[in-house]
């Protein structure tokens, strides 16, 4: 049975870095199906692969008819071979990238073929792991639905974590289907914690857990290192394991 993992936030609070880490945790224990569904792509450089297509090619490719559909072919049945071909295969786990929208702002139609897509691969893993772009519109497209485990990542200020309310509200407010939704706090210094719990209390939220601000995460970031290698005992990586076990994940 597949589990169905999310992250949702505002862009910045360390959705990648959770989503990245938590994926390091997961191939230990089955096969991962990775989706960065956030059209500013970068999921790739934190899990260290390198991105040569992405769905959103392939759908401008077909639909402008770039690439034409081979005789005896559907566009639909094309479509959907273009976008396997865009599945990036790995050792440890298989990566999807959404890639920019087909037009000036929209998102709709590669949204919709996301959905389709992750809907016929969803069985074939054990885990789903599906980094959202920032903000809530992917929520309102219901691009993350049929989640096991959403985690709200905020940042280490009362700001963040006040819109972590606003993704739970709009989670109730559509009837999105999550069985089990946290709040994380992320890039946490010393004390934020504490001092924000009042803050916390308000979202209606569960604080399943906060990842420390870990050197090594930066000095990885700034020199190009994917996540993934960093070591087992980096706080990030014990902080985000922590997190996996208390929610039952690991």
């Amino acid at each position: 049975m597949t589990t169905a993992i999310a992250m949702a936030g505002k862009g910045g609070t360390g959705k990648t870095t959770f989503a990245s880490l938590a994926i390091r945790e997961l191939v230990k224990k089955g096969t991962v199906l990775a989706v960065d569904a956030d059209p500013n792509t970068n999921l790739n450089e934190a899990l260290g692969v390198k991105v040569d297509s992405t769905m959103a090619d392939a759908i401008s490719r077909i639909k402008n008819d770039l690439a034409p559909a081979p005789s005896g072919m559907t566009k639909d049945q094309y479509m959907e071979m273009q976008i396997f071909d865009s599945l990036i295969e790995g050792e440890d786990f298989d990566l999807l990238v959404m890639g920019g929208p087909e037009g000036a702002g929209c998102y709709c139609y590669a949204n919709s073929i996301l959905r389709m897509f992750m809907e016929k691969l969803y069985n074939n893993y054990r885990f789903l792991v599906a980094d959202n772009e920032a903000g809530l519109e992917h929520l309102s497209r219901r691009t993350t639905q049929n989640v096991d485990h959403l985690f709200v990542v905020s940042d280490s200020s009362a700001r963040g974590v006040r819109s972590a309310t606003r993704v739970r509200e709009l989670t109730e407010a559509i009837s999105l289907s999550v069985k089990h939704l946290y709040l994380v706090i992320s890039r946490a210094v010393p004390g934020a914690e504490e001092a924000l719990a009042g803050e916390v209390a308000r979202t209606g939220l569960r604080l399943i857990g906060t990842i420390p601000d870990d050197p090594l995460v930066t000095e990885y970031d700034l020199k190009g290192i994917p996540l993934v290698e960093l070591p087992d005992d980096s706080p990030a990586v014990r902080a985000v394991r922590a997190i996996l076990e208390k929610a039952g994940v690991l």
